[in-house]
């Protein structure tokens, strides 16, 4: 599919060329400004989120596929909502684990000509235009970060995360890069980088890389549930802006 034609992107294309007129710059603040609050008022009550990002183009008969499966069940049973990027692949199955173990399941879903569709097990999901908005929201609800084999915007998603934590922007919350084979050049890139000098040495802590369901488990407990006192409460929507009841099966952590 030819995606110069797609009028989302060429939107978003155009902007990012240069100078437009006044008149064309407002007007996409302005519908950039739609975006978010649409979103805000969509996930308020979706809870503290664990985000997971990986490839979406990982079929349900790739092990990396299976092993996205667990650890959304894994995040579910800590009561955390499971937040992907709402597509196929490693977000799908996800997703998946979250939804079928009864834990709460939500998608950030980019609007793409091709690829990206919402998958079949969100409770909840927003579509989204524009990608910085799409990650920032990944970023704002989440205690968490497992990042799953996955491509380029994998690697995007995972260095947005490090680079907010580093300076300090968000919490220090713990990023746990799952599957230590398939990341083993990107690791050693990372320790390159800090015996370079090019980021401290501490910043190594922010990385925990494991292939173990349990010890994920266990590392987001010390370093999210724990850290930041997390503990079970109700939502209580505002009926006079307009916001729904949440439903039963919903399950959250709440500071």
């Amino acid at each position: 599919m030819n995606t110069q034609n797609h009028p989302l992107r060429r939107s978003e294309s155009k902007f990012l060329r240069g100078p437009l007129s006044r008149f064309k710059e407002l007007a996409f603040t302005f519908r950039v400004q739609r975006s978010f609050i649409k979103a805000f008022r969509k996930m308020h009550f979706m809870g503290p989120c664990v985000t997971v990002f990986g490839s979406a183009r990982f079929q349900p008969d790739n092990p990396y596929y299976v092993q996205a499966e667990q650890v959304g069940a894994a995040l579910a049973g800590l009561g955390f909502t499971v937040m992907t990027g709402g597509g196929p692949g490693i977000m799908e199955a996800a997703n998946k684990g979250a939804f079928e173990t009864g834990g709460y399941s939500v998608g950030c879903n980019i609007i793409l000509p091709f690829e990206q569709k919402p998958n079949p097990y969100l409770h909840k999901w927003i579509d989204i235009p524009y990608f910085f908005v799409r990650k920032f929201l990944l970023m704002k609800y989440s205690y968490a970060f497992v990042v799953m084999p996955g491509g380029i915007g994998t690697l995007d998603e995972l260095f947005e995360a490090l680079t907010l934590i580093q300076t300090k922007m968000i919490q220090d919350f713990p990023v746990v890069i799952f599957g230590s084979e398939y990341h083993s050049e990107l690791c050693n890139h990372i320790k390159l980088m800090a015996a370079n000098e090019s980021i401290g040495s501490e910043d190594m802590k922010l990385l925990f890389v494991t292939d173990s369901i349990e010890e994920m488990q266990e590392h987001i407990k010390t370093h999210a549930i724990k850290k930041f006192n997390l503990t079970r409460k109700p939502q209580r929507p505002k009926w006079w802006f307009g916001e729904q009841k949440v439903q039963g099966i919903f399950k959250s952590l709440s500071p």
